[in-house]
């Protein structure tokens, strides 16, 4: 088996890119919370008009009245909601942005990215501002003081959704308070990146021959123009398009999550003109981080970088370190026999459109085991935990994909002989445990 892949015949999905971009902003979904609301409020005001206009066209004052009693009663609570939501939603992000605060310091900075792309931390943000503006809104709906005959509305569905509203809050309060506690500890906080990378995979449709496919020789390179930063994505779909139109073969030349500045290399054109500029525009998306969206290697090392710091003396946390060898183990396990190095993409007649190099079998390896190995040697839990992984990925993986686990394993041992001068702690330390030391 090579370490070259390609895609099915299947086209691109154009919309995936722009999906976990807005995941990513913290901006989205309180806007449309807030739009939801004007919406909502417009309807419930639409709807309290046409009870009144149907009950005061039957003569029926006498039922007016009571609405107008039942929503004057209301009022006190929409005004109680008004006043007190915006203070409610201040203190509770307070609290949170403090507690992600010390996540972020206990395990690596980048665990803040997972607080900005829980979708519960956003419904409720949503629906805590919804709440404020639409409390807001009702209150402007009421009539003081005027006769049955004469009202035009009467806000009882505006106050009976105030009250829904308010208990959605609350119940939202409650999944969320759950979710921030648990961003702070560090089991979940390492299934979540062991699952965003899984969910990276199932898009990543590598497979079918994994063989390498010849392309036509290099007619042109396209540089990027926009400000320096990481390669985030490429939008798969615009890319196979403009290809497929001006008849060539494009090549991404760095990998995703590499740096890149103004004049680099972006694209490779084979065997024709390059596409123009608009056609490639908003292909190759730069930003300032890594995301999980098409990035293979930042759930390894997102990872390592918490084992790291677990394993350094100022924190001294081997059993962090374990869990993060855990999922180390389980994501090279999981492309352990997949096609890996170069990634084909095709267009609707089968024909590739765009190459895209992704890390191969080493690369990963290198990058979930190397820094932890060096840091691991005085650490006897993790050396067995390591030594443990490392036997279960060679039963996996495949006799050519054997070397690096061995290399890693040969030297690992080496390390720990060399560092540990009693016999008896040397053969400890380098006993398989899958648990480390339980």
């Amino acid at each position: 088996m090579g370490d070259e892949g390609q895609v099915g015949p299947r086209r691109p999905r154009a919309l995936s890119p722009l999906r976990e971009h807005l995941r990513d902003t913290f901006w989205f979904a309180p806007t449309v919370g807030l739009t939801g609301a004007v919406v909502l409020w417009l309807a419930a005001m639409a709807a309290d008009t046409e009870i009144v206009a149907y009950l005061q066209g039957r003569g029926a004052y006498g039922e007016v009245e009571d609405l107008m009693s039942i929503a004057e009663d209301a009022r006190t609570i929409v005004t109680t909601v008004s006043s007190a939501m915006m203070t409610f939603i201040g203190v509770v992000f307070s609290i949170s942005l403090v507690a992600v605060q010390m996540a972020s310091g206990q395990l690596t900075p980048r665990v803040v990215r997972i607080f900005v792309r829980s979708r519960i931390s956003k419904a409720t943000l949503a629906v805590f501002l919804a709440t404020f503006l639409f409390s807001l809104l009702v209150l402007t709906s009421y009539e003081s003081e005027t006769p049955a005959r004469e009202v035009e509305s009467v806000p009882v569905v505006q106050s009976l959704l105030t009250v829904v509203l308010v208990v959605l809050s609350l119940l939202l309060f409650i999944a969320y308070v759950s979710a921030t506690l648990r961003l702070m500890q560090v089991g979940p906080v390492v299934d979540r990146i062991a699952k965003e990378t899984g969910r990276m995979l199932a898009r990543l449709e590598v497979g079918g021959e994994g063989g390498a496919v010849p392309l036509p020789g290099e007619t042109g390179r396209v540089v990027y123009e926009g400000a320096a930063g990481v390669v985030r994505d490429v939008n798969v779909a615009r890319l196979v398009g403009a290809a497929r139109r001006q008849g060539v073969v494009l090549r991404l030349i760095p990998r995703i999550g590499d740096f890149v500045m103004p004049g680099t290399p972006v694209l490779a054109v084979h065997g024709g003109p390059a596409p123009s500029r608009r056609a490639l525009r908003y292909t190759v998306s730069v930003g300032v981080e890594r995301t999980f969206h098409q990035d293979l290697g930042l759930g390894l090392r997102q990872l390592s970088d918490i084992a790291l710091r677990a394993l350094s003396p100022a924190v001294n946390d081997p059993t962090t370190a374990v869990q993060c060898l855990d999922r180390i183990v389980q994501i090279l396990a999981a492309v352990a026999e997949r096609p890996l190095g170069t990634v084909h993409h095709r267009d609707r007649r089968g024909a590739v459109r765009l190459a895209q190099s992704v890390p191969g079998w080493a690369d990963l390896v290198d990058l979930g085991l190397t820094e932890i190995r060096g840091a691991a040697v005085g650490s006897p839990q993790v050396t067995r935990r390591m030594l443990a992984g490392i036997d279960d990925l060679l039963l996996l993986a495949p006799e050519e994909r054997q070397e690096p686990l061995v290399r890693h394993r040969t030297l690992l041992v080496q390390s720990v002989e060399g560092a540990v001068p009693a016999a008896a702690d040397r053969r400890f330390a380098l006993s398989p445990d899958r648990q480390g030391i339980g």
